[in-house]
């Protein structure tokens, strides 16, 4: 799918403010008038960012934000606002919008926020998409397999690790070789870096 900014926003002459200077930078937009209307279509598998406004009137921007939480969609949102102050500013982010932009806004700065939120969310993707790949790869492993890569990820010996399994040592040199295969691993540190990065 085409990485798209999402437009919420009820007043429609911002809307289409926003979209022609979103469009001239040759970037896909959705425009939606209510956070209710962007809810009823929002899907985790959309990609791209979210220009968010913080008043409206069904479903104001911080409230949006927090049902997309909620919902576990993760795209990267802008707030963006007339009437900011600290207190606004220091909640968004603390709810873990992207940034927060003040109306008047100059459009080389918007257009800039929104690469960068654009660039984060596809960085995000292909890291959640290589972390399952990884995941993947662990659900091959037998039972025993399993096991021996807790202690490799440890850096426990061979045969200390065939001691607390009552296996022979070359049993666990073939459990360890037929793991690292799998985990398509080269080195024991890689495979550490590999179980950190999907929490195995």
């Amino acid at each position: 799918m085409t990485p798209t900014v999402y437009i919420i926003d009820d007043d429609r002459m911002a809307r289409e403010s926003l979209k022609w200077l979103i469009e001239s930078a040759s970037l896909a937009v959705k425009e939606f008038q209510s956070g209710l209307d962007f809810l009823e279509q929002v899907t985790t598998s959309m990609p791209g960012c979210i220009l968010l406004d913080v008043r409206m009137p069904d479903i104001n921007g911080m409230e949006l934000h927090t049902q997309l939480k909620l919902r576990e969609i993760e795209l990267p949102v802008i707030i963006v606002t007339g009437h900011a102050d600290v207190a606004m500013a220091v909640r968004a982010m603390k709810a873990g919008a992207y940034d927060l932009i003040e109306k008047p806004y100059s459009d080389s700065l918007m257009l800039e926020l929104v690469q960068r939120a654009i660039d984060a969310d596809s960085k995000n993707r292909r890291d959640k998409s290589y972390i399952r790949d990884i995941k993947s790869r662990a659900e091959q492993l037998t039972p025993r397999e399993k096991e021996v890569m807790q202690f490799v990820i440890n850096s426990t010996q061979n045969k200390i690790i065939s001691a607390e399994l009552g296996i022979s040592i070359k049993t666990v040199e073939l459990h360890r070789a037929n793991l690292m295969n799998k985990m398509q691993a080269k080195t024991s540190t890689e495979l550490v870096r590999l179980a950190l990065m999907a929490k195995l």
